[in-house]
């Protein structure tokens, strides 16, 4: 997965971040707090904080007891709630640690690591877009259009 960008839900307003599967037109958006997408968002605009913001702090541990993280995941939704790991490499093993997905994203953009969801997950959440003969901008205006309607219960079970 990647993070084609981060939005807000026009009922709610509330931040949304939407992962997109490297092949194929499918999008799985994960409503997170606005803390989370502000920490998301000044790492991939490249802004640079003068102090360690939570995220950057725990990649900073991480390294210091001289782990890695190796990967994050999107493992499953339980009762409308996006659970997520973050996979770390120790020098005596690889361990999963349960974690929220925004944590989780905040970490991996800091990290420069694959992100991954479950085939569950994308399958019973993700929405496709399937591009016909309309340019690459029709398709983000129907998409944005889509986002000023949903909210989370559309992705109830």
């Amino acid at each position: 997965m990647e993070i084609y960008g981060v939005s807000f839900d026009m009922v709610g307003k509330q931040p949304i971040i939407l992962l997109k599967t490297q092949s194929g037109n499918r999008y799985l958006p994960i409503w997170i707090g606005s803390a989370e997408a502000t920490a998301i968002m000044t790492r991939l605009q490249g802004v640079e904080t003068p102090r360690p913001m939570t995220h950057d702090l725990l990649s900073n541990v991480v390294r210091q007891l001289h782990g890695e993280v190796i990967k994050v995941s999107v493992t499953e939704l339980r009762e409308n709630t996006f659970i997520a790991a973050i996979t770390l490499k120790t020098d005596a093993e690889e361990i999963e640690i349960d974690a929220r997905p925004s944590d989780a994203l905040a970490l991996a953009v800091r990290e420069d690591v694959p992100i991954f969801a479950a085939e569950s997950v994308i399958a019973d959440s993700a929405l496709e877009f399937i591009p016909d003969a309309q340019s690459s901008d029709d398709v983000v205006e129907k998409f944005r259009e889509f986002l000023d309607d949903v909210s989370p219960e559309d992705f109830a079970g």
